[in-house]
């Protein structure tokens, strides 16, 4: 394991981008539990990445939901639902990973749902070159169906009990404490566990970031 710096840690992730060797668009999974630091390391990631002349996808598992009618089939805090019924998978699949990976196109979509209307989108269909990265962040992304889409898979690894004090923080506006404690312990908790005894994310990850100090984190390489 290495411990440094935020700077250090996303030049390593950048150079471990920048070893992909693909003729088509590297595909990066940054993966974790709800509220690890994944969308802000994807961010900081693909900033780096434009920095050093990347054309950079960005993407993320929210993109890709059910209509909020479609997505609570066994309750609002089911952690089975969180797991099964949550993410349109096979829209990610044809739309965005599919047609970047070995025998697309390259023409792809970017999003197929909008949270803060819950409504469903069609994006223009744009066309990514040979040489661009898609960072995409979210939620269960090593899971069985996935797992094969990615050229570079990160796993960002926090305590689960500290990742609901960081929910507390980040949704205290629209939410009161008791209720995201309770979607945390009820539903995106026991569906991580589920999702760590089933899939095996860690063990699939290349580099998994230990992130429970943003600004020291502590990241390992696996082959």
């Amino acid at each position: 394991m290495v411990q440094g710096t935020r700077g250090e840690l996303l030049g390593h992730l950048a150079e471990a981008v920048g070893s992909v060797t693909a003729v088509h668009p590297t595909r990066v999974a940054i993966d974790g539990p709800p509220a690890a630091g994944k969308t802000t390391l994807a961010d900081e990631l693909a900033v780096v990445l434009r920095g050093q002349g990347r054309d950079v996808i960005r993407a993320s598992i929210d993109d890709f939901l059910f209509p909020r009618a479609q997505r609570y089939p066994r309750g609002e805090y089911s952690a089975e639902g969180c797991y099964y019924d949550t993410h349109d998978y096979d829209a990610l699949t044809r739309v965005l990973l599919n047609p970047l990976g070995p025998d697309g196109d390259r023409r792809f979509q970017h999003a197929v749902y909008d949270r803060a209307t819950d409504t469903v989108l069609s994006p223009a269909v744009t066309t990514a070159p040979a040489d661009a990265v898609l960072v995409f962040d979210g939620v269960f992304l090593m899971r069985p169906e996935l797992i094969d889409r990615w050229e570079l898979r990160i796993f960002v690894s926090t305590a689960l009990e500290k990742t609901v004090e960081r929910a507390v923080i980040r949704e205290r506006r629209v939410s009161t404490r008791a209720e995201v404690e309770r979607r945390w312990r009820e539903r995106y908790i026991p569906s991580q566990q589920f999702y760590f005894a089933t899939a095996r994310p860690t063990h699939h990850a290349n580099i998994i970031v230990h992130n429970d100090e943003p600004q020291t984190p502590v990241w390992e390489t696996q082959r």
